[in-house]
């Protein structure tokens, strides 16, 4: 990604560290024009060079000439001016000097360097440590895999070498029993005969011990496999699938994307096809013990136990090997699932990490709602509904990996009426009432039966989708606080959460939908709406439940309807601004004044009004009376901010906001209306901003130029929102 780019999507306290970096001899709109070609050059060469850097001086005169065009083709008379003046400053200070064009813009691009670096250092170092533990635990899972591999295939080769000396042992002694018999029989028992007899009897009681050592290392080895097997499994069990789940969660609620479960389906198949392996070992060993059997024999002393532990490893793989690999999500809103309406079809999917080929297509998997819910334990007014649609599926194997799910693509959920009485009479509100989906199979095999089950997390069911943005406070609240599955009755004692924790949420609520998240700057401002101006900066500030979702402001709404209605407003009409860092978005008015008091005058920033629930947007720029300006000083009396009307979706819906920002004018008495707004902020003009969302222009007609007859004569007409300078 270009420098410049990187640059604009910074916070502004960033910003305004590159703002100090250009002035009036070395403009910022030379950057901002010429982004592209100025870093396509080595500016570190050029500054050593006087002849290169007199061609690249003339190179950037010509590049101005081409936008100077550019801007001539688009028929806009103010940038065009300012090419011209920014052409003349560069001619007088650089012609005779291009060497010291260099410098600058040298010095500028390290200086930038340096800000781009300090900015993403934190973000990095964080990043880098997390991925440095996670890549040594996967290092040490794929290490203890491949041992278990290996050593199982040890095995197979020792239990070959066992079957071979056994046999070899086997025929030995049964030939010299015979030969004895034979001589007994013969009734001869020459000296020479009785030697080689007990040769042949001390080779063969040799090689027992020898099979007897390799019975013991071969029931050792696998006793060690399924060590290694349990150690695996339980970190698994216990840290991997755990961790896997809360990804989940938090991917639900906008999070990072959580990973796939193609690596936890790689270990979880080597457990599983290791203790398999080990159970048919065993059943080998059976067959030798009982084709040679003696006392004190290594493998009819440890068989048994070994053949318990593989059993019970295995069964305790399988049932942990079940997940829901998508939660229940309507394919309506699938940025918001866990919140499901009666009569709306759902999906959830349903996958074993599990992936053996006698397992195909074994697995018959059942939908249960609200399964572990009964009179006693639920809550009074707890709201019963039920599963319409194909709720038993068989697991078939996917092409994509080979693994066995089974995705629920037809469900509903339908309320249970009550007779009487209304049904959500209890201490819950519809929306808080959180409610699960279970699901069941069995795993049956000759000597094995195993029962599986899994269940979503709490999901929140709505009859209305007014409903959702409240619905979906619920699921946000619960997955941030929250590990458990089943801790249906949560919100009748709802967690509080610290402001470190919902700050991240609410910037995830934001950077799901949109390629932007809430920088730290905005999240101070809505930390300072929630927890008072007293607790800003405190990670630790408590918030409740009734803060983020019920209690009023002094606009009254709640807090997450406001920003609800914000993130509706930014996917709606706002959504390249916003991805662009166009909008300061989240500001205080107090805040707003201390950006713009020392500003060119124009400067002007877009932020969302806080009295409008729906969501909408503003902007405000700054003017200056008795503006004096000397080379090296300016004296600046009376500073004025103005702030127009917000712009809500509905007025939105007519004209985009760009175009509004573009032909914005305000009307002063007895003078032409002009358009007040000239850079954003910081210091970015405003056409070199938004130029690109503007609606594309049509050839600029005659006053009162009629259109063509099949446009019935109208004249034509340009919507322009115009303000009287009396009324900012």
């Amino acid at each position: 990604m270009a420098q410049w780019i990187q640059l604009q999507k910074l916070d502004s306290k960033y910003l305004e560290q590159l703002d100090q970096l250009y002035d009036d001899t070395f403009p910022m709109e030379i950057r901002q024009y010429l982004s592209a070609w100025i870093e396509s050059h080595d500016w570190d060469t050029v500054a050593t060079s006087v002849s290169l850097a007199m061609v690249r001086f003339h190179d950037l005169l010509g590049q101005l000439d081409n936008q100077f065009s550019h801007f001539a083709l688009e028929n806009d008379f103010l940038l065009q001016h300012n090419v011209r003046k920014i052409k003349r400053k560069l001619q007088d200070h650089f012609q005779e000097d291009p060497l010291h064009m260099a410098m600058t813009i040298c010095k500028c691009l390290k200086e930038e360097k340096k800000i781009l670096a300090c900015a993403l250092k934190k973000e990095e170092n964080v990043w880098s440590t997390q991925n440095n533990v996670v890549l040594e635990k996967q290092k040490e899972l794929d290490n203890n895999v491949k041992d278990l591999r290996n050593q199982v295939q040890d095995v197979e080769q020792e239990m070959k070498s066992l079957e071979d000396l056994q046999d070899e042992h086997d025929f030995k002694k049964k030939t010299l029993q015979s030969r004895v018999e034979q001589e007994v029989n013969g009734m001869t028992q020459s000296p020479v005969v009785q030697k080689e007899i007990r040769e042949e009897e001390m080779v063969i009681r040799e090689m027992f011990i020898k099979l007897n050592i390799t019975r013991e290392v071969v029931v050792h080895q696998i006793a060690y496999i399924l060590n290694l097997a349990e150690q695996i499994q339980y970190t698994l069990v216990t840290e991997e699938i755990p961790e896997w789940k809360h990804r989940q969660q938090i991917a639900c609620i906008g999070g990072p994307p959580n990973a796939c479960l193609d690596q936890l389906q790689t270990w979880f198949t080597a457990v599983a096809e290791g203790l398999q392996q080990v159970r048919q070992q065993l059943k080998k060993l059976q067959e030798l013990e009982q084709k040679y059997t003696y006392e004190n024999d290594p493998i009819t002393q440890g068989k048994s136990t070994l053949e318990e532990r593989a059993l019970v490893l295995f069964k305790t793989l399988i049932v942990n090997s079940i997940v829901v690999e998508r939660q229940p999500c309507m394919p309506t809103h699938p940025q918001r699932p866990l919140v499901l309406k009666t009569g709306v079809q759902f999906t959830v999917k349903i996958r074993l990490l599990v992936k053996l080929q006698e397992l195909n297509y074994q697995f018959k998997v059942k939908a249960l709602f609200d399964k572990d819910v009964t009179e006693r334990n639920a809550v009074r007014g707890f709201r019963k509904f039920n599963i319409f649609g194909t709720n038993t599926k068989v697991m078939n194997v996917e092409e994509s990996n080979g693994s066995l799910a089974a995705e629920f693509r037809h469900l509903q959920l339908k309320e249970q009426k009550a007779t009487g009485n209304r049904t959500n009479d209890g201490p819950l509100i519809v929306t808080e009432e959180l409610h699960s989906i279970s699901f069941e199979t069995q795993l049956t095999q000759p000597g094995l039966q195993v029962n599986l089950e899994t269940t979503s997390l709490p999901i929140v069911v709505i009859s209305n989708i007014s409903q959702l943005p409240s619905a979906w406070a619920s699921v946000m609240w619960y997955n941030m606080l929250t590990s458990e599955s089943k801790n249906l009755p949560f919100f009748l004692s709802p967690s509080q959460a610290t402001w470190s924790q919902l700050s991240k949420v609410l910037s995830w609520q934001f950077s799901s939908v949109t390629k932007r998240g809430l920088n730290d700057e905005q999240l101070s401002m809505l930390g300072d709406k929630l927890l008072g101006r007293e607790a800003v900066g405190n990670p630790n500030g408590l918030i409740t439940w009734a803060m983020f979702c019920k209690n009023v402001n002094e606009k009254g709404f709640p807090f997450w309807l406001w920003i609800d209605g914000i993130l509706d407003l930014i996917k709606r009409h706002l959504l390249c601004l916003w991805n662009d860092g166009c909008i300061m978005g989240f500001v205080s008015k107090e805040r707003e004044k201390a950006l713009l008091k020392d500003k060119e005058p124009g400067t002007f920033l877009l932020r969302f009004s806080e009295s409008s629930q729906e969501g909408a947007v503003t902007f405000t720029w700054v003017e200056h009376s008795n503006d004096y300006g000397f080379p090296f000083c300016r004296i600046l009396t009376d500073v004025h901010f103005h702030t127009v009307e917000p712009y809500t979706k509905k007025k939105l819906a007519a004209i985009s906001f760009p175009d509004i920002l573009h032909n914005y004018k305000v009307m002063a008495a007895g003078n032409i209306p002009e358009n007040p707004l000239v850079y954003l902020y910081p210091r970015i003009p405003k056409d070199s901003a938004l130029a690109r969302y503007y609606s594309r222009p049509t050839e600029a007609a005659e006053p009162m130029e009629l259109e063509s007859e099949s446009d019935a004569g109208y004249v034509k007409r340009k919507l322009i929102s115009v303000s009287d300078s009396t009324e900012s």
